[in-house]
């Protein structure tokens, strides 16, 4: 079996693999995360896992590399991590009582093989008062996530629905993830 290699500091990411693949090695990608005007917003998350894992690769030629990224997408906007808490405000005020999109990309790198797929999971929010938004924000739980919020912790109170794969919206889709990984006969 060749070496597994996340290229994502995500702890979230890091839990969800262990379940798939019992041994593998973290090494964030240093490139720099420039998408290409007028993409796609859906097709965003895809264009920054296929950076970030060609980035890792590039380095590591028999080895495979996972890349990965995830948006939170509304109006057909993307919404990544806050800037501040104010862009924290911002996006949770902008979800409140409605529904939006979790798009994760996922690229696998292994040689000069790629292979690439994105999952789309609905959310639903509930109407969130000022003091239940300030209050989250105040957890610190949304800077460092995807549209100011985070359904594996504290975040999950602010759910009123989900339409398909929960881990998708944690971050990874580990269970498509270890399919793919399965047919390229990877793991």
């Amino acid at each position: 079996m060749k070496k597994v290699i996340l290229a994502s500091a995500s702890p979230r990411r890091k839990e969800l693999l262990k379940d798939i693949v019992s041994e593998f090695e973290i090494i964030p990608s240093n490139a720099q995360e420039i998408v290409p005007p007028n993409t796609k917003a859906c097709d965003v998350p895809l264009v920054l896992a296929l950076i970030k894992a060609r980035d890792v690769a590039k380095n590591h030629k028999n080895c495979v590399v996972i890349g990965s990224d995830t948006v939170v997408i509304v109006d057909d906007m993307v919404l990544n991590k806050p800037k501040d808490k104010d862009d924290a405000y911002r996006m949770l005020r902008l979800l409140s009582s409605r529904k939006h999109q979790v798009v994760t990309g996922c690229a696998i790198v292994c040689g000069e093989k790629e292979y690439s797929f994105s999952v789309t999971t609905e959310v639903e929010f509930f109407t969130l008062s000022d003091k239940e938004i300030y209050d989250y924000i105040a957890t610190n739980d949304p800077m460092d996530k995807a549209g100011a919020y985070g359904i594996q912790s504290q975040g999950k109170t602010l759910v009123k629905a989900i339409y398909g794969d929960y881990y998708n919206v944690v971050g990874l889709p580990i269970g498509l993830l270890k399919r793919e990984l399965e047919r390229l006969q990877l793991i």
